[in-house]
């Protein structure tokens, strides 16, 4: 398993919060998705073999938000 840590723009409310959430957890091959407002990113626990970490941000900014690191 690899950690990615993704700082994630334009969350403003716990809702944003779980449409990431959401949208991580669908990735295949991802296996834990822990994501906060405060500071604004996600922390993401995922197997190689199943996904990269450039797909989790496609993953991200497919659900309307932006995404740097």
């Amino acid at each position: 398993m690899e950690n990615v840590t993704i700082a994630v723009s334009g969350m403003t409310c716990g809702g944003c919060v779980a449409s990431v959430r959401r949208v991580l957890s669908a990735v295949p091959g991802v296996a834990e998705a822990q994501v906060s407002l405060d500071p604004p990113e996600a922390r993401v626990r995922f197997d190689p073999a199943a996904t990269t970490a450039q797909a989790l941000r496609a993953a991200i900014e497919a659900a309307g938000y932006s995404v740097s690191g």
